[in-house]
This record gives structure tokens, C-alpha cells and sequence, in this order.
């Protein structure tokens, strides 16, 4: 039988905790490390959505890139939406796993992913860390583009329709800064980098302001898009992992952004 524990180990292994902010909140956050992990469900955040699948279809480990809970609860009570999913997945002895930025920032982790996505090369974290992996990612173009050429390449490597550009469509892209998430804090680095346009999920309205006062090219194709693909790529590595198991990524998650 497998443990929640041996998934928990595989994860830790493959986004070591050491690397999350720390800010942050991650690992094993509810549940007992030696009950049993028969069917284990990935998403980007537990929603009311994502919990009740969770639940329906019986899983015993959520792992969610997202925190819950992501800030120390005073109590724990129906009256608020983490509290009361956290009751109901408790109820129903379903275990959660977070890695968020330790995910972000690992070796293979989503940085890493999004940049090869684009196809950049020479790729190296934009902030390095004392051990492995680092903050963010950058790299170069093949060959200098445009920054609307640029937008197309995200746009197919994400698989959306739209995405939010700061920046001249014929601003000149040889090196590009990528950050999943919300990452705007990183756009000093990506000057300091030299970087010519910068891929964030989504950023503030006075960091957009910044990047065009510094001539960044700013590329936001959501908090969503920037994370989701890793949580679907994260659920088949651990099926290859864990072939006893049922693992899958979650069927019930949207983007609660609709681009009109």
C-alpha cells in the first residue's frame, strides 16, 4: 500500500521545500503522513469546485500548487470558505499537499517548464538561489523577434486566445525574463538581467507603469494559464511515479477570470 508519505517524499524530491519563499506555506498542510494514498488528485488551488471533486471521487491526497491554508487560522469554522472546506476535505479524510514556490522555482519545476515552452535557450534562474534552482528564469531567443511575435509563441505554448501586453508590438526581444504567477516584484531583476520582455501571469497596474518607463515588454497571459499546465504535467509524472495509483488532474478547475 501506498503511503501519503512516498508521494509527499516524491514531491519533496522533486520541489525540495528549502526553495519556497519564506513567506510561504508548503508540504504536507492536512492530513496524517501514514494513511493510505490510493487516489491522488492535482489542481492549481482548492475551490469549492476542486474540493467537492476531490470528495466525490473519493481522492485521498489533493495536491494543490496553491496553499490551503496559505495563512495561519485563528479558528476553523463553516463561516469561512477555507474553513469550511477544510472541514469537509478533514470529513472526509482527504489529505492536502502543497508545493507553490518551491514548485515554481525547482529545477524542473514551472519556471523552468515555461521557459523551455518558449523555447528559450542559454536558460538560468533570473534570481539564483544558494542551492539549486533559483527565482524566475531567463533566456534568449534563437533569433531576436518582436514583442507580438512573442505573444504568439506564448499564446500557442499556453494554449490561449488572449493574452495582456505592455509594450510596442514591434518592440525588438532578445532576452526574456519569465515568472509564473503573480511576479511582478521581479521586474527590477529583469532589467538588472538585461532582459528585453518579461512573461508574468499577472502583475500590478503600477509595476505595468515601471516596465514601460524601463522599456520591458510585459507579457500577462493570466495567473491561471501561467500555472495550470504544470498541475495537469505534474499529475502524469506522478501516475509514471505511482502506477498502483488512480491520479489525475482536476476536471472541475477554471479560471475564474473570463477574457470578454
Amino acid at each position: 500500500m501506498t503511503r501519503i508519505e512516498q508521494v509527499a517524499a516524491f514531491l519533496e524530491d522533486l520541489a525540495p521545500t528549502r526553495l519556497a519563499e519564506s513567506w510561504d506555506n508548503v508540504g504536507l498542510l492536512v492530513g496524517d503522513p501514514a494513511g493510505a494514498a490510493e487516489r491522488v488528485m492535482t489542481c492549481l488551488s482548492v475551490t469549492p469546485s476542486t474540493a467537492a471533486e476531490a470528495v466525490a471521487r473519493r481522492a485521498d491526497l489533493i495536491v494543490s500548487h496553491h496553499p490551503l491554508p496559505f495563512r495561519p487560522l485563528g479558528r476553523l469554522t463553516p463561516q469561512t470558505t477555507a474553513g469550511r472546506m477544510l472541514l469537509e476535505l478533514i470529513a472526509a479524510r482527504v489529505a492536502v499537499y502543497s508545493p507553490h514556490t518551491a514548485f515554481d522555482s525547482a529545477p524542473e519545476g514551472i519556471n523552468q517548464q515555461l521557459a523551455e515552452r518558449l523555447q528559450l535557450q542559454e536558460i538560468a534562474p533570473l534570481v539564483p538561489g544558494e542551492e539549486l534552482g533559483g527565482t524566475g528564469r531567463r533566456g534568449r531567443l534563437s533569433q531576436p523577434a518582436t514583442l507580438d511575435q512573442l505573444a504568439q509563441r506564448v499564446k500557442g505554448a499556453l494554449k490561449v486566445e488572449r493574452i495582456q501586453l505592455v509594450g510596442s508590438p514591434t518592440h525588438r526581444v532578445r532576452t526574456v525574463a519569465v515568472a509564473c504567477g503573480a511576479a511582478g516584484a521581479l521586474l527590477e531583476q529583469a532589467h538588472l538581467a538585461g532582459c528585453q520582455a518579461m512573461l508574468v501571469g499577472e502583475t500590478r497596474f503600477h509595476t505595468c507603469l515601471e516596465a514601460e518607463a524601463l522599456g520591458i515588454g510585459l507579457l500577462m497571459p493570466g495567473h491561471f494559464a501561467s500555472e495550470r499546465f504544470a498541475v495537469e504535467q505534474l499529475a502524469q509524472r506522478l501516475q509514471a511515479a505511482f502506477p498502483e495509483l488512480e491520479v489525475w488532474c482536476s476536471c472541475e478547475e477554471r479560471d475564474p477570470i473570463r477574457w470578454v
